[in-house]
């Protein structure tokens, strides 16, 4: 190269810029919904399958729970909403109630700039009457539970004849509890051109069956949830109903050495009350949610991080990017139904190589999330069980030893004393170690140091751990099988019903098709019962057995009342077992003898 040559330019690649939620081409009135939420990035799922359903295109979208598949479905409907059309135009099946809410309020989210438009959310156990009175004033989208959806297709009082959208959300779980036939039923009762977008974590044969009969010609969309969290946090869950969570929350509280802690709630007015009652129990607590002002925010994260408070109760958009090294505990107070909102929450501790601890609080209806968590975060969560009595006073006894010992090292202070005490017990002729009971007392005040023992009760045998390991494996209710197989003899053998649980008769049987899986997510879903409810189920020829709790209230049994399985009443009733066949025999005239 000569002195006058100018170098060639090395072109140095740029990579395309990652594409915004205004790339998409969604609707105006959508995008300033977004932005209001502070969205502007979508996620690999949103990206891939808004532009197809926008197009028309039918899409089975392959993605665990928490990566953003309720916008990638919702965005592109309401952008595409005829407002003025009465009659439903989207339908979304869920399997759970908890997530048919979820992606109501989604919709009525991303719906808050989009005047009139109506979603309304059906399921068992509310009543058909909020239902049916939304469904005459006219609603836009449907978001329900395939039982519930077929009991109102059953009555006439849902009308899908002008569709124009169905999804299947986490169509994997709604055939694990037994709703195929549904789903299958509602997809064949709708219109032919509808525009169909199903999402599942799994692809079984099954749901490639579905894809391939009911869906035209779909854009298949794989994504891979990378989702991880810090292997220096220690995860555990903790089983209880909610009314228990307070308390059991107070006891974790007593045992746990933590240091600064964050508890997450749904609610920005659920912060409130649980902080209010944890300064009532003598805990530094305060509470921070989107109505609080930002300035109050920031004192009250200052407060933390420098040690005048222990204890933030705290909703999800409000610790976003929440940062504090005091951070030790992270508490889900209501576990996320998402797997997202789940690892941000604990990524809030256990950060910059710092040990972290998270608890998370799981009703017996929110079982099902676990699994789904373990998968995204790809590590196991531990089951703790609830502090006792015994663990909560031995904790206390141990603070107050170390109390007196940090005393007894302060020579100068306890002097001053020395002569106090020496003088009372030398008037009074009392014992030294009465006088420090009774100062032990005076310290206390009204609140007892050690707490009474717990009375004792006989527990529920928990199947929970037998129930996510092996059913989860060999497939739900194996054992009901040999049930099955039972039912078919001419004399019903002696049953022998669990521990707490009553056996109840159903008047649906081997004849109308009915699986023990339909059967638990009927009851599931119009009842408000958990997988972990249920104990055997037997199938005979005209009608069911299966075990419920004992302790279970009139109230579900009156919400079961109307509940159908492949269209017929299930008619629930406690089971009174075989007829007594001496009493029968009583009735009878005497043999005579034999001669």
């Amino acid at each position: 190269m000569t002195d006058t040559e100018t170098p060639a330019p090395v072109e140095t690649p740029i990579e395309p810029a990652a594409p915004t939620f205004s790339d998409l081409g969604l609707s105006e009135p959508v995008l300033k919904a977004l932005r209001d939420v502070g969205y502007e990035t979508p996620s690999a799922i949103q990206a891939a399958t808004i532009p197809a359903l926008l197009s028309g295109r039918d899409v089975v979208g392959l993605a665990q729970t928490g990566t953003g598949k309720t916008a990638a479905f919702a965005l592109p409907i309401l952008s595409r909403l005829d407002v003025s059309q009465k009659t439903p135009q989207a339908l979304v099946l869920a399997p759970t109630r908890e997530l048919a809410l979820q992606v109501c309020e989604a919709f009525e989210k991303y719906a808050a700039h989009l005047r009139g438009v109506h979603v309304l959310p059906i399921y068992g156990g509310q009543g058909y009457g909020v239902q049916l009175s939304a469904l005459r004033r006219g609603v836009h989208v449907v978001v329900g539970t395939p039982g519930r959806i077929m009991d109102h297709l059953a009555k006439g009082t849902l009308d899908l004849s002008e569709l124009k959208y169905l999804v299947l959300d986490e169509a994997d779980e709604m055939l694990k509890m037994g709703f195929a036939e549904d789903v299958e039923t509602i997809l064949a009762d709708t219109p032919a051109d509808k525009q169909v977008a199903l999402f599942s974590a799994t692809m079984p044969a099954q749901i490639r069956r579905i894809s391939g009969k009911y869906l035209n010609d779909p854009e298949e969309i794989i994504v891979k949830n990378k989702t991880t969290t810090s292997v220096n946090t220690t995860q555990r869950y903790l089983l209880v109903s909610y009314p228990q969570k307070v308390d059991a929350l107070t006891r974790i509280l007593e045992v746990e050495n933590f240091e600064g802690m964050i508890i997450f709630v749904r609610t920005k007015n659920e912060t409130e009350t649980l902080a209010e009652k944890l300064r009532a129990r003598g805990y530094s607590a305060a509470a921070i949610n989107g109505d609080i002002a930002q300035v109050q925010r920031e004192r009250t994260v200052g407060q933390l991080k420098s040690g005048k408070l222990d204890i933030l109760v705290a909703t999800d958009v409000a610790a976003r990017g929440l940062d504090v090294e005091r951070i030790s505990h992270v508490v889900n107070f209501d576990i996320p139904t998402d797997t997202e909102s789940y690892v941000h929450r604990i990524g809030r501790t256990g950060r910059a190589g710092r040990s972290g601890s998270a608890i998370s609080f799981v009703t017996p209806r929110e079982r099902y999330l676990l699994s789904s968590i373990e998968k995204a975060t790809r590590q196991p969560l531990t089951q703790m069980q609830l502090p006792s009595v015994d663990d909560v006073n031995s904790t206390r006894l141990a603070r107050f030893d170390e109390a007196i010992s940090a005393t007894l090292s302060d020579a100068t202070l306890i002097d001053k004393y020395r002569d106090v005490i020496a003088h009372y017990v030398a008037e009074h002729d009392v014992p030294e170690v009465d006088v420090a009971a009774a100062l032990a007392v005076l310290s206390q005040g009204e609140t007892p140091l050690l707490l009474d023992p717990e009375p004792v009760r006989a527990q529920r045998e928990e199947r929970f751990d037998r129930d996510r390991g092996e059913r989860s494996e060999r497939g739900s209710f194996d054992r009901d099988r040999g049930g099955d197989r039972g039912g078919e003899r001419a004399e019903r053998r002696p049953r022998s019903t669990g521990a707490g649980m009553t056996t109840y008769r159903l008047a649906v049987g081997r004849r109308h098709k009915v699986e023990p899986r339909q059967i638990v997510g009927a009851l599931a879903n119009e009842g408000g019962l958990s997988r972990g409810d249920f104990g055997v189920i037997q199938i005979r020829p005209d009608f069911s057995l299966v075990e419920l709790p004992s302790n279970m209230s009139s109230d579900v049994l009156d919400k079961l009342a109307d509940t159908r399985i492949s269209g017929k009443l299930i008619e629930i009733r406690p089971d009174r077992g075989a007829p007594n066949r001496r009493a029968q025999d009583e009735e009878r005239e005497p043999r005579k003898p034999r001669h």
